[in-house]
């Protein structure tokens, strides 16, 4: 039975995307069998894994509203198997509100193929509402990246709020699987002291394993590959490779 994590922090820019197409394929890469579930209307990850995200038919937009079969939904790629996403997803919202059980569409959805796989990562939008939501509810636990800059826990405690009502009323089964900092620049205090402050709010949940800025991590998307395919011996793959070692090692569920 599939580990479904939500990658959630309603903060844009803090490394979401690249954390889930990059986590994905090194942990397939370690044997294991992953699904990604892009559920940004901005599709960025799917077009990470070089699917064109015009031409998505179905996509996680028609599987929620129009009931289209999600196996029909999931592209193979090289690195993992996705459900893409476009813009047509950034109406859902509305027409979701008048659904029954809306908050838990994607639960549903994902529950039919679960069986298939060993991890499978939603990648939620910038925003907390029934988008992400509906991620809340699919997941058993949550990844946060949390950016080495100022602010950085700015809004987390918006998030933190939200998971503890999720988790009170529709899934008490929800979880913070842990924290990934991201942009980790080791030459600079900020970064350091950043990573200090994160710890002091999650003990015992901040992964050892880092994720630097990296020139190749910015490259790789307009490539359409993860970093390990588009430059394998960079600090971003090493980064990814050993976050994905770590997990499989904690195993927190």
């Amino acid at each position: 039975m599939a580990k479904t994590v939500a990658i959630v922090n309603q903060k844009g820019g803090v490394g979401k995307t690249t954390t889930c197409v990059n986590l994905a394929a090194a942990l397939q890469s370690l044997g294991k069998r992953v699904l990604v579930c892009d559920f940004d209307p901005q599709g960025n990850a799917t077009s990470g894994f070089g699917v064109d995200k015009t031409t998505l038919n179905p996509s996680i937009y028609e599987v929620l509203v129009s009931g289209a079969p999600i196996q029909k939904a999931i592209v193979s790629t090289n690195w993992c198997d996705i459900i893409g996403s476009n813009k047509s997803l950034a109406g859902a919202t509305v027409e979701l509100i008048s659904m029954p059980d809306r908050e838990n569409l994607l639960k549903n959805a994902l529950a039919q193929v679960e069986g298939q796989y060993d991890y499978i990562f939603i990648d939620c939008p910038p925003s907390l509402e029934l988008l992400t939501l509906n991620a809340l509810c699919a997941a058993q636990a949550i990844l946060v990246p949390v950016q080495c800059e100022y602010y950085a826990l700015e809004g987390l405690s918006d998030l933190l709020t939200t998971v503890r009502i999720v988790k009170r009323s529709l899934n008490p089964g929800l979880s913070l699987m842990g924290v990934i900092l991201t942009m980790y620049d080791g030459r600079t205090n900020l970064s350091m002291q950043v990573a200090e402050e994160v710890k002091r709010h999650f003990p015992g949940k901040v992964y050892a394993s880092v994720i630097p800025r990296n020139v190749r991590l910015s490259e790789a998307p307009s490539h359409g590959k993860p970093v390990m395919a588009y430059d394998p011996w960079s600090r971003g793959t090493d980064a990814y490779k050993a976050l994905a070692e770590e997990i499989v090692s904690r195993e927190t569920f």
